[in-house]
């Protein structure tokens, strides 16, 4: 632990795991999905940013609770249940990390290719991310994630606000202020997609509860439960406001434009920054490309620190042994370079465009979202969290509302796409 860190305040040192949280959560959903939501429907879609916001907010909130209350991530809740618990988490798991760093990395080669002016194929820009990324996950391990990403948050907050009052004030001269959402199979499909990665998947509650333990390791300090749930706050609300902005910068500058958007990423990344360039003025040429660029390399930076952060201590819950065939360090590098080579081959082999890479992985997210938060309400509700740590009866209450929301809704969309 550095000197700085030793003196540190103690609300300083328990800042951190909320914007690696926002870093992982401000990618594909907001500048994708939330741009999209805007260019398509203009500001219809407001209504459903907050009420996903709000339930999906305990599960999220649970995460560094356990965490900040137990010094444990959230799988010893989950193993604590019973290994089904742990065993399902383990599966879901499997089922979705390829085809989410793929599709977060998709969007952020297309971007890249884009600025760098460059007709290199994609796949080779993702590439060349994995391994950018792999870099600093394992050299630089949290602190340099940390740094890293609380910078990038902090240039993509100024870049994208900055642009939507460039927006407000300059107008295009196509933009509408409304739009509708006709309730057709599309529409469907696309709100599906859309509420999955709103705010983002509830896996990544389990990230931030190793994210926690991680901070309290590089600083020495240990918080108290409502230092760690201020720094959440921070993040999770923060990113509610950036999804109002994206979604705002869609309506304003692109809805009523009379154009689509391209599946293809380099295409889609073009569109994206073009159109708002047209409608603000050159000006905002770097301000959109600093965002976009921002936005996405956070995204596929956490990505690629937090699978390998939970899946090898998920290994060795379940299989206790592994320990004595391969060290810690190199159970994560493992996971590290099966959760590349996992995702390349859902590239080179089944990717057909961006979008559908995107909206597989979401609607995956939006499937999985009832089923991992009832895991974690019955785990920050265990015995080994101290009573005056666990949720109030009105948050316990209002989480189960959330899971019948949640829960109802899947049930829905499975029983529309059996009948489509």
């Amino acid at each position: 632990m550095r000197k700085n860190e030793k003196e540190a305040s103690p609300w300083r040192k328990a800042i951190g795991p909320g914007l690696l949280w926002a870093g992982a959560a401000i990618g594909v959903s907001h500048l994708v999905q939330s741009t999209r939501a805007g260019a398509d429907y203009g500001f219809g879609l407001v209504g459903v940013v907050l009420l996903a916001h709000a339930f999906k907010f305990p599960f999220f909130e649970f995460g560094p609770r356990y965490a900040a209350s137990t010094g444990q991530s959230l799988l010893h809740g989950y193993q604590r249940m019973g290994r089904w618990a742990l065993w399902l988490f383990f599966g879901l798991s499997l089922l979705t990390m390829f085809s989410v760093v793929a599709a977060v990395t998709a969007v952020t080669a297309g971007i890249l290719a884009r600025v760098a002016g460059s007709d290199l194929p994609l796949e080779h820009w993702m590439l060349a991310i994995w391994l950018f990324s792999s870099v600093l996950v394992v050299w630089g391990k949290y602190g340099l994630i940390d740094k890293t990403v609380k910078a990038i948050v902090l240039a993509l907050s100024v870049s994208a606000v900055a642009a939507l009052v460039g927006a407000l004030l300059h107008p295009a001269p196509a933009a509408a202020p409304g739009g509708s959402f006709g309730w057709t199979g599309a529409d469907l499909a696309f709100l599906v997609a859309f509420v999955g990665w709103m705010p983002s998947a509830i896996d990544i509650s389990v990230w931030h509860s190793a994210w926690t333990l991680a901070r309290e390791e590089q600083t020495g300090y240990r918080p108290k439960l409502r230092e760690s749930l201020a720094d959440f706050h921070v993040g999770y609300w923060g990113t509610a406001l950036m999804a109002l902005v994206f979604l705002g910068l869609g309506a304003v500058v692109m809805h009523g434009s009379g154009q689509e958007f391209s599946p293809n990423g380099t295409a889609f990344a073009g569109q994206l920054i073009d159109l708002f360039t047209g409608g603000l003025g050159a000006w905002a040429y770097p301000v959109i490309a600093l965002a976009a660029l921002a936005t996405m390399l956070s995204t596929a930076l956490t990505c690629l620190d937090a699978y390998p952060r939970v899946m090898p201590l998920a290994t060795r819950l379940l299989f206790p042994k592994v320990d004595a065939w391969v060290s810690p360090r190199g159970l994560e590098l493992s996971w590290l370079a099966l959760l590349v080579a996992g995702s390349w081959v859902l590239t080179h082999f089944f990717m057909t465009s961006m979008r559908f890479m995107v909206d597989l992985a979401t609607t995956l997210s939006f499937l999985t979202a009832p089923v991992l938060g009832f895991l974690n309400l019955k785990a920050v509700q265990a015995e080994e969290v101290p009573l005056e740590n666990r949720p109030s009866r009105g948050l316990v209450a209002f989480s189960w509302l959330s899971l019948a929301v949640l829960g109802l809704a899947s049930l829905l969309y499975i029983a529309w796409w059996l009948t489509a």
